[in-house]
């Protein structure tokens, strides 16, 4: 069964690694049979800054508003991006405060400390790149990004599940070892279910 998948490219440069990945798993869920839409972040028009926090709407620019319509549309999410400084990129952090809102991504319930989670029905994926060794971000730093954004906001949010594949060191790898993670992101693209 075809899904509809939105793939972000949380890397601003649509020209990194992270890009090549994206591109490679964009093409080879369509080459699945999925209907694909792909957004690169450094290629979108917006102000990443909520700057009233949720006490004041801040109007979408054009290119949130089509990524919150595809949102919308999708069942499956993809998101593609390095690891800095422990967690995702501030292009991708400014994407998810500005289009999962209040009202859109969750909702508060009156008089209590609990929430609607108003994006269910939709899973996730995330590949994310480092330069660190996987297994030292895992044991030595407890993976404070990967539980950002699979615990804090996806499945804050109602997505679920949400897995999270981490490729690296990439910073010495050869280019053997980096066209090896791409054929593991084709096949990563062809098993959505």
């Amino acid at each position: 069964m075809p899904k509809n998948i939105v793939v972000i490219l949380g890397h601003p440069k649509s020209d990194s690694y992270c890009g090549a990945i994206a591109d490679t798993y964009t093409q080879s869920a369509k080459e699945a049979g999925h209907n694909v839409k792909f957004f690169k972040l450094g290629e979108v028009e917006f102000d990443p800054t909520l700057h009233a926090g949720f006490g004041k709407r801040q109007a979408l620019e054009p290119g949130l508003k089509e990524i919150q319509e595809a949102i919308t549309w999708a069942n499956h999410l993809v998101f593609v991006y390095p690891i800095w400084w422990g967690s995702m990129p501030s292009l991708l952090k400014g994407l998810f405060d500005r289009v999962l809102l209040p009202g859109y991504a969750f909702k508060y319930r009156d008089n209590s400390q609990f929430w609607d989670k108003l994006l269910t029905g939709r899973s996730a994926h995330v590949i994310s790149t480092m330069d660190t060794p996987p297994w030292y971000y895992r044991i030595a730093y407890k993976m404070p990004g990967h539980h950002q954004i699979k615990k804090t906001i996806l499945e804050f949010c109602g997505v679920k599940p949400v897995k999270i594949t981490s490729l690296g060191p990439v910073r010495y790898a050869s280019a053997a070892q980096r066209d090896k993670w791409l054929q593991q992101v084709k096949q990563l693209a062809k098993k959505v279910q």
